[in-house]
């Protein structure tokens, strides 16, 4: 597994018995980081079979409850398990001191680090990277502050011809830097290109994630030709009078998103309970952006996200 997301919770702000409130885990280059975690989001943990203690980022998109309501039971969970490790949390200022009221009530003081990160409202910005992942967050358009996430691999190092290394009895040194794209000089002073020496390495994925936000052509600049990306759709485009009231997003609007942003491949979510068949949502935003599918809770979806067949 390189690359995966699981849809943990797909509802708006009213939980159904089938759907439950927002969070997803994204799986990459073996780092777990839940995005979101409104209610009962460490029981669909459980029922995915999700390792908790390998989460070490967790990234809350905004403030309304369905978003960060299950986060203070998932974080005692956490100090129940006897976890030591540090936690990373990332989300609006606020949340640190609703957190801690919440734990100093109940007298639970954890055993692990606790790192609060105040995201950034206002632009495009680094939250964290190693040597095979970037997470950034970016702003988006709602009632109160909301932003958007981009988890990405780095560029995959070039893949060695072994049989070409051979043969030109390149040193075992020297591999890191022609993965790295450098050429090799000989002993006898010629340089044989790296092309020679090299395939091409395999495509570094990207997934864009979009919470609760109004039409926002904005976006597109920080998603542009993402692998896949996650977009709002909360209502059909016959509400979209009530998607403006509650700056939501439509079915349609969410896939305008998607075309405009040259990106892979989109998942719509985050319906009001009102919908209780998804399939006329769905071929609304297949209608503008083909390549569209229907968030659903325990949904597993692997990169690269191919085509998805016609209906």
């Amino acid at each position: 597994m390189s690359f995966e997301i699981t849809i943990l919770g797909c509802g708006s702000a009213s939980p159904t018995s089938y759907r439950n409130p927002s969070a997803q885990i994204v799986q990459i280059q073996d780092r777990t980081i839940l995005v979101d975690c409104g209610e009962g989001t460490q029981m669909q943990l459980r029922k995915n079979k999700i390792r908790m203690q390998k989460i070490n980022h967790i990234l809350i998109s905004h403030l309304h409850g369905d978003h960060y309501f299950g986060l203070v039971g998932l974080l005692s969970t956490f100090h129940l398990l006897g976890r030591t490790k540090e936690l990373h949390v990332f989300a609006a200022d606020s949340l640190k001191e609703i957190i801690y009221t919440q734990l100093k009530a109940s007298k639970t003081y954890l055993k692990y680090p606790l790192h609060f990160h105040t995201l950034n409202y206002s632009e495009k910005e680094l939250l964290f990277s190693d040597k095979k992942i970037e997470v950034f967050s970016f702003p988006m358009r709602h009632s109160i502050p909301v932003c958007g996430f981009l988890i990405q691999e780095k560029p995959h190092p070039r893949k060695i011809n072994r049989k070409a290394i051979d043969a030109f009895e390149v040193p075992t040194y020297q591999i890191n830097t022609i993965k790295e794209g450098a050429n090799f000089i000989a002993e006898d002073g010629k340089e044989i290109p790296n092309s020679k020496l090299t395939f091409d390495p395999s495509p570094a994925f990207s997934y864009g994630y979009c919470s609760d936000t109004s039409y926002y052509p904005e976006i597109c600049k920080h998603i542009k030709d993402c692998s896949l990306v996650y977009h709002e759709a909360t209502f059909g485009k016959e509400l979209a009078k009530l998607a403006k009231q509650t700056q939501h997003s439509t079915t349609d609007q969410a896939a305008l998103i998607a075309k405009q942003a040259n990106v892979g491949g989109l998942i719509i979510g985050h319906y009001s309970a009102r919908y209780t068949d998804l399939q006329v949502l769905l071929n609304e935003s297949k209608e503008i952006f083909e390549n569209t599918i229907l968030a659903k809770d325990g949904m597993k979806i692997t990169l690269p996200f191919l085509p998805q067949p016609k209906e």
